[in-house]
């Protein structure tokens, strides 16, 4: 009888190991599936960034393009002292505003390689995640056929008991 209490324990013991793995599989699917809506989301926020950059970056030129044409423009009316305050004026504040919205372009330049650094960190866990998750299955699936077999053996060990 101790041979039937021993396969007992064992199996016992294989179910828990079993039920321990399902839990560690879920766990880890259930990381892994929060670390790729992050990851999702970030790529998100790339995409939106970079459009925002795109729109700063043509924002500086239509700037540029203004100030070089207001500086053309104060050049030829140079007689013009109070249309050329005002156009000195109009030419301070485009000057400023093509600041800002440089000092807007490189925040956001940061800001997109901030993001995309932080996207590479995030699908490496993912892929550290997959593969840990892929280990588990592995041993899940080498311990349920282990299971199996064990509860096969008691079993037969039962029926020859019983045959006895």
């Amino acid at each position: 009888m101790s041979s039937l209490d021993g396969i007992k324990q064992k199996m016992v013991h294989l179910k828990e190991k079993e039920e321990e793995a399902l839990a560690k599989v879920e766990e880890l699917t259930a990381k892994n599936k929060s670390l790729e809506q992050e990851n999702l989301a970030k790529e998100q926020e790339i995409t939106s960034l970079a459009h925002k950059n795109q729109l700063l970056e043509s924002e500086v030129d239509k700037l540029e393009r203004a100030i070089k044409d207001l500086k053309a423009l104060a050049e030829e009316n140079g007689q013009q002292g109070a249309t050329n305050e005002a156009l000195q004026r109009r030419l301070q504040l485009l000057e400023e505003e093509a600041e800002q919205a440089d000092i807007n372009l490189r925040e956001t330049n940061e800001k997109l390689r901030q993001t995309d650094v932080k996207a590479g960190q995030y699908e490496r866990k993912v892929q550290a995640l997959e593969s840990a998750r892929d280990q588990w299955e592995q041993k899940h699936e080498e311990l349920s056929q282990k299971y199996s077999a064990t509860k096969k053996e008691l079993e037969d060990f039962q029926a020859e008991i019983g045959a006895m």
